[in-house]
């Protein structure tokens, strides 16, 4: 027979931490350790005693106490500029990783790529304290608004760290994609491939993410002999590559032209604008994007791209916001290029 430990609260309200202390029969300081995440130490059967006692209690911690002794709470705030763009879930799925190594709580909040949203976001967030910040959708020319750069200030000084996506400033961490060669890798293989002829679909001009990943196209694409691809400027979107499509259609599209979108979804937005109008994928028109999201495998024909370990990026993120000892390796964010069959080999 198993001895039970009586529950010894009988009163109602809130469950408090000298409660599960009391019931797990230890020290406040003790319950507090085992269940705050103190970098100091509780043996196991201490630790054992405190959850158990804190799970029959129904204890949640109260996040706003810990952060008022810490200086910050046990959450990663991860902003990104669209949660149903798979760039970001994948993102948002390596930073959930580490938070559940580390017994963290994630929360997402999305900028749409709006800098006064942006800066609204930041701002909300700071009154959580979270111990990291993580900046993860793509910034004009990489700049911070004067705005935000002081909300991240005031983050950081009550003991936050920031994160930021191909910004480097001074007092952020930085991580830092090559956006530039990849593309310029991809531009490069599509002409051994024998593609001569190109048009781009890409975001406003001034955005770093997709003037990295233009100029560096249009380098490795000239380089190795094909000619100045056509631009076409509009959004990261699938309706934004949708009607990218349909402008550079209107325009003439010859057959064996190359058509690269900045991402997998522009991409994949352009091959259906194509497909919509009697145009076929791959042996008349061909296509490429970049990310590799789980979609470009399944679409007909499979997307062309430039691989980006998309969770790893989000699990280096989240170690970045959280590890005091950090140091960016780029080699866990080796990009590479992956030919498939909306690229078909041309003589």
């Amino acid at each position: 027979m198993t001895d039970q430990i009586p529950l010894r609260r009988a009163s109602t309200g809130a469950v408090t931490l000298d409660d599960v202390a009391r019931e797990a029969g230890v020290s406040l300081a003790t319950a507090s350790r085992a269940l705050n995440g103190s970098a100091r130490k509780v043996a196991d059967s201490y630790r054992e005693r405190v959850e158990a006692a804190a799970t029959r209690l129904g204890y949640t911690a109260n996040l706003s106490a810990q952060a008022t002794a810490r200086g910050t709470s046990a959450i990663i705030a991860l902003l990104v500029a669209d949660i149903a763009d798979p760039y970001f879930g994948l993102i948002a799925s390596g930073v959930a990783r580490g938070a559940d190594e580390a017994g963290l709580v994630v929360t997402v909040a999305i900028t749409e790529r709006d800098p006064a949203r942006e800066v609204r976001l930041v701002r909300a967030l700071r009154g959580q304290r979270p111990r990291g910040l993580i900046l993860a959708a793509s910034r004009p020319a990489g700049l911070f608004d004067p705005d935000l750069t002081r909300e991240l200030d005031q983050l950081r000084a009550v003991g936050g760290t920031v994160v930021a996506f191909g910004a480097e400033s001074d007092g952020l961490r930085s991580l830092i994609l090559d956006n530039r060669g990849g593309a310029e890798a991809l531009g490069s293989a599509l002409v051994a491939h024998g593609y001569r002829h190109a048009i781009v679909l890409a975001a406003a001009e001034g955005t770093l993410t997709s003037d990295s990943r233009v100029s560096g196209f249009t380098a490795g694409f000239t380089a190795a002999g094909g000619e100045t691809p056509r631009v076409y400027r509009g959004g990261f979107t699938r309706e934004s590559g949708h009607e990218m499509m349909t402008r550079a259609l209107a325009d003439g599209v010859e057959p064996g032209t190359l058509v690269f979108g900045i991402s997998d979804v522009v991409a994949i937005g352009a091959l259906s604008a194509a497909r919509a109008a009697g145009r076929e994928p791959g042996s008349d028109i061909a296509f490429a994007g970049f990310d590799d999201i789980p979609t470009g495998r399944d679409v007909t024909p499979a997307l062309t791209t430039v691989r980006i370990p998309l969770e790893e990026v989000g699990y280096q993120a989240f170690r970045a916001a959280t590890d005091p000892e950090w140091q960016a390796d780029p080699a866990q964010l080796k990009l590479e290029v992956l030919l498939r069959e909306s690229t078909p080999t041309r003589a």
